[in-house]
């Protein structure tokens, strides 16, 4: 699979370069962003601009990667879905479970939000 990385402070953008995302290619998917929860920036937005089709294997693969992405603390967020992949996800009862953001900027406030309520979390009520 041929991605685009672009590397922020607190996440990289991870920009499929294909059309289409298949099931041959769920677990190329994983392989290449699951390393991504060892790096020292290891949120992750996955925007699908260049997207505009994926099967069911592929987008259920896409859960289970968010889900990893959680029990690791680190971030992992849709974003830029055209509008048939939006609505093959909710014909399929997947959209409402991904971390899904309109555009990249909104995704990159939902890392920071979430990186805060870690932080937040973190904190020892008891160092107060």
């Amino acid at each position: 699979m041929q991605v685009k990385i672009d590397t922020k402070e607190k996440f990289h953008v991870i920009t499929p370069i294909e059309t289409a995302l298949t099931v041959t290619m769920a677990d190329g998917i994983k392989v290449a962003l699951l390393p991504y929860i060892k790096n020292a920036v290891k949120n992750v937005v996955l925007d699908m601009s260049n997207i505009t089709a994926l099967d069911t294997s592929t987008a259920e693969q896409l859960l289970h990667i968010q889900q990893d992405f959680y029990e690791n603390n680190a971030s992992f967020v849709s974003c830029c879905l055209s509008k048939d992949v939006e609505a093959f996800l909710a014909d399929n009862e997947l959209l409402e479970l991904l971390n899904v953001a309109p555009t990249q900027s909104e995704a990159a406030d939902i890392v920071q939000m979430e990186e805060i309520e870690r932080e937040l979390l973190d904190e020892d009520p008891l160092d107060e």
